[in-house]
């Protein structure tokens, strides 16, 4: 299995894809985190994130892997892409709610265009994942419900689950051939939309809300995974809460919110099931009640 998982980030690599480790089994970065850093080795200089970490060096590749079987991510920003993440349904969505697949075709529909031809992932779920290459001189951030309803995308600030990789719900398999086209500009026109420039706040008041929303995260991810049996899920469902206002003011990406919380709830004991199930509903509610920017401090 690392063999193979090793075969699959190499082959990534060669396509100019910007790799790094996910946990065994999962889909969590496999790399420490910055309350755990040392300040050694690659963050001599500081510390670096996944994002910075992820490589195309096949001599990095096959040193990290041969430490284990690392599941392969790509991060999406490096790597150049603007990968359209087509999610299920889960059991606690609507009768009736449309999957990511539909959801895209409907958008292709109206837009008057056919659903576009390129590199495919199915997810462990059943999902799909389209990779397209973002344009010359543009950076698109990851999104979340931006297009529609169980439409995600990722781009830079995101990363995806690399074909061949495989967790308890199934394996990531390539749909079809390795070319990947470019980003449509209907598409690309939708993604890029300016946000309503109403009641904007200042940039120095948006740069200090972002770096309390990083405090903010990194202390509910904490007292998430440190939370004892009896208080695991209403710990969760607090920090989700909590941080649900960054998300809905745009100081935190909602993936990586749930990302980390995902992680901090398995950590404590949670399933996937579990946390996956708090954080939705939780993340939800708080968004649709935090529309209007309050004071953080």
């Amino acid at each position: 299995m690392n063999g193979f998982l090793l075969t699959a980030a190499l082959t990534a690599a060669e396509r100019g894809l910007h790799v790094f480790p996910l946990r065994p089994g999962h889909k969590v970065p496999a790399l420490h985190g910055e309350r755990t850093c040392t300040g050694t080795g690659p963050c001599a200089n500081g510390h670096r994130k996944w994002e910075q970490r992820a490589t195309t060096d096949p001599d990095r590749i096959r040193a990290t892997w041969s430490h284990g079987p690392f599941n392969v991510g790509i991060a999406t920003g490096p790597s150049g892409l603007l990968v359209v993440d087509l999610d299920t349904l889960k059991p606690e969505d609507p009768i009736g709610t449309p999957d990511g697949a539909t959801s895209f075709k409907a958008l292709c529909e109206r837009a008057r265009q056919t659903v576009p031809e390129t590199f495919r992932v199915r997810s462990a779920r059943g999902g799909e994942h389209l990779y397209f290459t973002q344009p010359p001189g543009i950076r698109l951030d990851s999104t979340a419900g931006r297009l529609a309803r169980k439409i995600d995308t990722r781009g830079w600030g995101g990363y995806v689950v690399a074909a061949g990789s495989a967790t308890p719900a199934g394996t990531y398999e390539a749909l079809s051939g390795p070319e990947m086209a470019g980003l449509p500009a209907w598409l690309h026109s939708i993604l890029q939309a300016a946000p309503k420039p109403s009641h904007a706040p200042s940039v120095s008041i948006m740069g200090q809300s972002r770096r309390y929303a990083d405090v903010a995260l990194a202390a509910e991810a904490r007292n998430v995974a440190a939370a004892q049996v009896g208080e695991r899920e209403a710990t969760l469902l607090r920090a989700a809460r909590a941080l649900g206002r960054f998300v809905a003011w745009g100081d935190l990406p909602r993936h990586v919110v749930e990302q980390a919380l995902q992680e901090a709830g398995e950590t404590a004991g949670l399933t996937v099931a579990e946390c996956r199930s708090t954080l939705r509903s939780a993340l939800d509610w708080s968004v649709a009640h935090n529309q209007r920017r309050r004071a953080t401090a």
